[in-house]
């Protein structure tokens, strides 16, 4: 239980720390509006978080005596996909910002780069509404899911095969991502502004692609 509520710590920080359009649109909404609106939104990407990693956590555990013969491939491929993820969250942060286009505060880039425009942001001045568009656009990206799954299965023995395995690691993943949001969300504009400028996003993705690589060499050694 331990082990799979700190493995769901650390899944959920690799996961959220990198500062995108998410995180910009967060800060927008807290210095725009209220905090509990822009917390409402934070818990909206803790909520997507969450889901998914409960979703690849009990689809883990339901396969994992089935795939118990193929451990070791597994772990590589796994480990592979994270890796890949690390690699294109750190080139996102290594490359030169646009000088023209750029994107809407409501797209979503979380966490792998590929951008999702809602269209037109509006009507987000409630904590219901806030909750419910950032959770609907941060499910959008499916390569959160993938993130959650390559974990699950390179790391089965450490997240256990049952279902309170799973609820730790979902737990932690969601207290991490919930946690980072608000930080966001309540860290004033001096916080806020620093993190979501491009020294800021540059450093939180950067992070999270050596979180993502750790996580990816653990997996191969079984750690």
């Amino acid at each position: 239980m331990t082990g799979a509520f700190l493995a769901g710590l650390v899944a959920g920080y690799g996961v959220a720390i990198p500062v995108g359009a998410i995180a910009i649109l967060i800060l927008g909404l807290s210095a725009r509006t209220s905090f509990r609106v822009g917390a409402a939104a934070a818990l909206g990407v803790a909520g997507a978080d969450g889901l998914y990693a409960a979703l690849a956590a009990l689809g883990g555990a339901a396969v994992a005596s089935g795939l118990a013969p193929f451990a070791g491939p597994l772990r590589l491929v796994a480990a592979g996909v994270l890796l890949a993820l690390a690699g294109l969250t750190a080139r996102r942060a290594l490359r030169p910002p646009a000088t023209t286009h750029p994107p809407s505060p409501s797209a979503t880039t979380h966490p792998s780069g590929t951008t999702q425009e809602p269209g037109a942001r509006g009507g987000l001045d409630t904590p219901v509404r806030a909750f419910a568009a950032v959770l609907a656009l941060t499910l959008l990206n499916p390569a959160t899911v993938v993130y959650f799954v390559a974990l699950v299965l390179g790391r089965g023995d450490v997240l256990g095969s049952g279902p309170a395995g799973a609820a730790a690691f979902t737990a932690g993943v969601f207290l991490a991502s919930a946690s980072w949001q608000l930080l966001i969300a309540g860290g004033g504009t001096l916080i806020g502004r620093a993190l979501t400028g491009p020294r800021g996003r540059r450093v939180t993705a950067l992070l999270s692609s050596v979180i993502i690589a750790a996580l990816a060499v653990a997996t191969v050694l079984g750690v």
